[in-house]
């Protein structure tokens, strides 16, 4: 499997192409300048978005040039959604955003060597564009029966609410994107999600109309759970990359919470592991399941990637530490506050009983059952064990002077916070 087309379709990265030889024999020939785009309509990118990221990294791996284009322009419109008109957001915030995304995709790519990546933002090419220009120039390649037939487009116009004519003239602003990156780079193939397809062939048949040359298109499928959940979401909401929205404490706890009937996809989509270390892993799965080696592996590579690896393993030292396998004190504030985020809390103040305060918590269904607890060697606070029912929370017990670890049993957790 020495092909990257191959590669790809092992992994189940391809969902469809303009023409798959014609792509393969391109690729072949030597290197191919490819594109992505990402539209700045949120302030970071999610882990939907980083489906495509590490698809042109594969391919810039592969001895390809890849172009991140951040669309600074059509982040200002945004695609058409099915649910309906979106809100637009003033041009200052979209600017930040513009720049907040940059910086997240920089990381993932090669910026060096001789097939370095390159940033580029459609802002560049549609700024000076005048109203005369676009429809002169780009608007007399369009047919509104194409359009139309747009599955999204034709979903909105058959709604209450319709579509606007800015959101409808969202793909041709993308498939002038891949025309300027034609003319100006020599881009010939564009990548994104299944969902884009449209768009896609908007700027191939732009390109052809325009230049009279064939170009290239490919689009990986949207990544679901086996159960028909959607990917990317917990209770609290989307996954980001941004580590001020999705701390990287819970990133990794995500990815570690994967099913087992998901966990050796997500490892061919989101990790760089060779075809024989994941099916090493896949067999771990069957073999092992409650060591679960391969979601251990998936958290570790996907948050080093996107957070770097020192990030990662301070992760892994507060998940050992709540359970006990570390010293909780060790713990930095930013990483504590993110490991006790989502477990059950009480109040706490020093002086407190340990007693009033594991009932509280909810760990205990009363104060006789945290006596109980303590008396069997079952109760903990910060890792310490409980010795004594009329033992007290000390001011040395609240680490950065807010928290307290409180454990029943092994695995029982929740945390008393000084500043509830």
């Amino acid at each position: 499997m020495n092909h990257v087309l191959d590669e790809l379709a092992w992994r189940g990265l391809v969902a469809q192409t303009t023409d798959l030889d014609a792509l393969r024999t391109a690729l072949d020939a030597g290197p191919v300048n490819l594109y992505c785009g990402f539209d700045p309509t949120a302030p970071s990118l999610h882990i939907g978005n980083l489906v495509q990221i590490l698809t042109i990294r594969r391919l810039q791996r592969a001895g390809h040039r890849p172009f991140a284009l951040v669309g600074g322009a059509t982040g200002l419109i945004g695609d058409p959604k099915m649910t309906g008109e979106r809100t637009l957001n003033p041009r200052e915030v979209v600017a930040g955003w513009v720049e907040r995304i940059r910086l997240q995709i920089e990381p993932l790519l090669d910026f060096d060597g001789p097939h370095a990546a390159t940033m580029v933002n459609n802002l560049d090419w549609t700024a000076q564009l005048s109203a005369i220009d676009l429809l002169r120039d780009i608007g007399q390649h369009y047919r509104l029966g194409t359009m139309l037939a747009k599955d999204t487009v034709a979903r909105r116009l058959n709604s209450e609410q319709g579509i606007s004519f800015t959101e409808f003239s969202y793909q041709v602003l993308q498939g002038m994107d891949f025309l300027e990156l034609y003319r100006r780079h020599g881009v010939s193939l564009q990548t994104g999600g299944s969902d884009q397809w449209g768009n896609l062939l908007s700027g191939v048949e732009l390109v052809r109309k325009a230049e009279g040359v064939g170009v290239h298109a490919l689009t990986t499928p949207l990544i679901t759970k086996a159960d028909g959940t959607k990917f990317g979401k917990t209770e609290s909401g989307t996954v980001w990359l941004d580590p001020e929205l999705t701390s990287p404490y819970a990133f990794f706890q995500f990815w570690l919470n994967a099913d087992d009937a998901d966990v050796v996809r997500y490892l061919k989509v989101f990790s760089f592991r060779s075809r024989e270390g994941i099916e090493d892993l896949e067999r771990a799965v069957a073999e092992r399941p409650a060591a679960r080696e391969a979601q251990r592996a998936l958290a570790h590579e996907v948050t080093s990637l996107v957070h770097g690896t020192e990030a990662a393993d301070k992760v892994v030292s507060a998940s050992q530490a709540l359970f006990g396998r570390g010293d909780l004190a060790t713990l930095d504030e930013a990483t504590l506050a993110a490991a006790v985020a989502e477990l059950p809390s009480a109040p706490v103040r020093a002086g407190d009983l340990v007693v009033d305060v594991l009932a509280a918590s909810g760990i205990v269904a009363s104060k006789a059952a945290a006596r109980r607890a303590i008396a069997e060697g079952g109760a903990s606070v910060n890792n310490v064990k409980v010795t004594d029912e009329a033992a007290t929370v000390s001011d040395a017990d609240l680490l950065h002077g807010r928290w307290a670890v409180l454990r029943r049993g092994k695995r029982t957790l929740a945390v008393a916070d000084a500043r509830v």
